[in-house]
């Protein structure tokens, strides 16, 4: 977890992107959020090598739609991740939490339906000041670590 004493961003990931295919699904819910995680995670990968014509960006209305789309592209696309980026912020209602147990539980599932990486990005913060400091704010971004999580499992799948 991203803390005051801990920004999780910085990371010395020396594993290449080069050669691998990723798509990036992204909430349109929150979009001051969802875009500067995506900026995060699409320089983070453009840094580590991947070339542009094998990373796609595609949209969805909000977090709960994030399963779905990632699963698509698996079964449509030869790709060898989905980072899955969404933000969900606490309101009154009980709504929160039925949609970050879906979101969590579907993104999940694709990942063990299909054996591939879908990677979790998405900030589940009591108030939009948390998801600023974690969306390229004083903690972070947590779309890079989305990134460099995407990667290593990639590299780690190709290994094993």
């Amino acid at each position: 977890m991203a803390t005051s004493q801990k920004n999780l961003s910085k990371h010395n990931n020396t594993a290449s992107a080069e050669g691998m295919k990723i798509a990036i699904v992204v909430a349109e819910w929150n979009t001051e959020i969802t875009e500067g995680l995506k900026k995060g995670a699409h320089e983070t990968l453009i840094q580590q090598g991947i070339y542009e014509r094998n990373l796609s960006v595609h949209y969805v209305p909000g977090c709960f739609e994030l399963p779905l789309a990632a699963q698509t592209l698996l079964e449509k696309g030869n790709i060898d991740a989905v980072i899955c980026i969404g933000c969900v912020i606490r309101g009154e209602t009980s709504h929160f939490d039925y949609v970050c147990q879906g979101t969590t539980f579907g993104i999940q599932t694709v990942s063990l339906k299909y054996n591939k990486p879908v990677v979790f990005c998405v900030l589940t913060d009591d108030n939009i000041d948390q998801s600023r400091d974690r969306s390229g704010g004083k903690h972070g971004n947590k779309g890079v670590e989305a990134a460099v999580t995407a990667i290593k499992m990639i590299a780690l799948q190709k290994e094993i």
